[in-house]
């Protein structure tokens, strides 16, 4: 939603009225994911892409009926190999799209949350366009028809929410939903103002990460050392938690001080959270000496299971830059749910974009 948010607000500031086409579900080797967006305004004009370029005037013509007062509608580009080339997927992928516009109530709120950079789930349904808006802890707004349908969906949307994955679902009764979520980028929190973090902090942007300097010592933690952190917080592990607003399951953090006073501290509280991630610099035998302490400290040893120590792949890296590549690729491959090995070695699609 947030690729086509800005065009939308420029058309409607224009006076012009727009549809959206979304991914709802591709096969094989379908180039765009669920979720992935075209919007289309009433003039013809267009913004995003369903396909790559491959079925968008088919779905363009739909929108601008869509636009006309027709029904919203389920698109399915069903594409054998052999006729492939003449509809427009030379890739032989399938993709279904649902056509429809953003205009009652939910649909304008999930508009503001994109905008807002907030996180939740429009849960659609796909045979009559009704619309349900789920926030995390929050109250719905709209609904499917029925009150327990809505709460089945909402569970699913949440789950989809903090997972940052937009699906078809078939809900109680044969009901299929499309979970459209959207999502802040994923933060990640660096204890430690040295050359490590900095390097992190450069190809965590570059990866449209949010990446936040924690450190204590304000001679090290300088804007002019972290030109790239979103904000650099010169306060202890406690204090600087509570001013980033708590931990949850979106956030990520890694260990990189290399000082027990500093280390202890941040780690014991992201061990108490629901962290998404949390990682640690240091030799194996630092390693040990870290966990001695932490198990004086209470902690058990399912806590300090979830700690990746060392932290990173074993990419053999040895510059800072090296390091920090080594230390994202875990932090990609663990939000994507894979083991990060090479992937001549692997199996399987390369990259997850449905069923």
């Amino acid at each position: 939603m947030r690729d086509v948010i800005d065009q939308l607000d420029a058309w409607t500031a224009d006076g012009r009225r727009s549809a959206v086409a979304t991914v709802v579900s591709v096969k094989r080797s379908a180039p765009r994911p669920p979720g992935a967006k075209m919007a289309v305004a009433d003039d013809g004009a267009v913004a995003g892409a369903v396909s790559g370029g491959c079925v968008e005037g088919a779905v363009v013509a739909v929108a601008e009926e869509v636009l006309a007062g027709g029904p919203p509608r389920l698109l399915h580009f069903g594409i054998a190999d052999e006729e492939a080339w003449d509809v427009g997927l030379p890739c032989g992928g399938e993709i279904d799209v649902w056509v429809g516009t953003l205009d009652d109530a939910p649909g304008r709120a999930f508009a503001q949350l994109a905008r807002e950079d907030g996180r939740g789930a429009l849960v659609t349904r796909l045979d009559d366009g009704a619309h349900l808006l789920v926030r995390p802890g929050a109250q719905r707004l709209g609904g499917l028809g029925d009150a327990a349908l809505d709460d089945e969906a909402a569970l699913v949307a949440e789950e989809l929410a903090w997972a940052e994955r937009s699906e078809r679902r078939t809900l109680t009764g044969d009901v299929e939903v499309l979970v459209d979520v959207t999502a802040p980028a994923p933060r990640l929190i660096i204890f430690g103002a040295v050359d490590h973090s900095a390097a992190l902090c450069t190809l965590a942007r570059a990866a449209r990460w949010r990446p936040f300097v924690v450190d204590p010592r304000g001679r090290f933690a300088t804007r002019e050392r972290f030109p790239d952190a979103e904000a650099i917080v010169v306060k202890w592990p406690a204090e600087a938690f509570a001013e980033l607003g708590g931990i949850d399951r979106a956030t990520s953090i890694a260990v990189l001080t290399h000082d027990p006073k500093l280390d202890d501290a941040a780690l014991e509280i992201a061990l108490a959270s629901d962290a998404g991630y949390i990682g640690a610099m240091g030799s194996r035998r630092a390693q040990e000496a870290r966990r001695e302490r932490l198990l004086e400290r209470g902690l058990t040893d399912e806590d300090l299971e979830r700690i990746s120590a060392p932290i990173g792949l074993d990419l053999g890296g040895v510059t800072a830059e090296e390091t920090a590549l080594s230390i994202m690729a875990e932090l990609v491959a663990v939000r994507r749910g894979h083991p990060g090995g090479r992937l001549r070695d692997a199996s399987g699609r390369i990259h997850e974009v449905g069923a």
